[in-house]
C-alpha cells in the first residue's frame, strides 16, 4: 500500500464455531504489516435476550461496540497496511460499517460449526453441561445462527466455503485483497 494511506480494514464474519478467529489469525499472519482485532476479547453491552432481539428485527446498532471502535480508531492512525477484524456483524452495525473496506462471510454448515464449538468450549466440561448447551441451541441458539445466515451472509462482499481447508480459505481471501488493494 502507498505510504500515508489508511489501512485496508477486512472483517471476517461467521456463526460461532464457523472459523472467524482461525481464519482471521491465519490471514493476519499472511498479510504484511497488519494487526488484528478479536470480537471475543471485548465485553460488549448488548441485548439481554437474543431471541427477543431477533424477534424485534435484530437491530445490530443495539450493541455498544465502543471498546472495539476505540481500538479500531487507534489502529487506523498507525502506519499499517491492513487491519483484520474477527467481527460477526459485517456491515450491519452503522458505527463500524463506515470503517470496513470489505467483509468476508465464512459459510460453515451449522452442524460443523456446532461440532467445532462444542470441541472448543467444552473440553473439560461434564456431559450434563454439554447436554444443557445442546438444549439451549435447540430452543434458542439455532435462531441466532439462522439470523446470521439470513442477514450477515448476504450483507458480506464475499462468501467462502467454511468446509475448505484453512490455507485455501486464506488464499481465496488474499486473492480478493490483491484485486481491490
Amino acid at each position: 500500500m502507498k505510504k500515508g494511506k489508511q489501512p485496508l480494514v477486512i472483517a471476517i464474519a461467521a456463526v460461532s464455531g464457523g472459523g472467524k478467529t482461525t481464519i482471521s489469525t491465519h490471514l493476519n499472519e499472511r498479510l504484511q504489516n497488519s494487526k488484528i482485532l478479536f470480537f471475543d476479547e471485548y465485553d460488549f453491552d448488548g441485548p439481554d435476550d437474543i431471541i427477543d432481539w431477533i424477534d424485534n428485527g435484530a437491530n445490530y446498532d443495539e450493541w455498544n461496540l465502543a471498546p472495539l471502535m476505540s481500538d479500531l480508531e487507534v489502529l487506523l492512525t498507525e502506519p499499517l497496511n491492513y487491519i483484520v477484524m474477527d467481527f460477526p456483524f459485517a456491515y450491519k452495525h452503522s458505527k463500524t460499517s463506515k470503517f470496513i473496506d470489505f467483509t468476508v462471510f465464512i459459510d460453515t454448515p451449522l452442524d460443523i460449526a456446532m461440532a467445532r464449538r462444542v470441541s472448543r468450549d467444552f473440553k473439560n466440561s461434564t456431559v450434563e453441561n454439554i447436554l444443557m448447551d445442546m438444549e439451549g441451541y435447540i430452543s434458542q441458539g439455532r435462531r441466532g445462527y439462522l439470523e446470521m445466515l439470513e442477514t450477515i451472509k448476504p450483507n458480506s462482499d464475499i462468501i467462502v466455503d467454511g468446509t475448505l481447508p484453512v490455507f485455501e480459505i486464506v488464499s481465496i481471501i488474499s486473492q480478493y485483497i490483491k484485486q481491490i488493494d
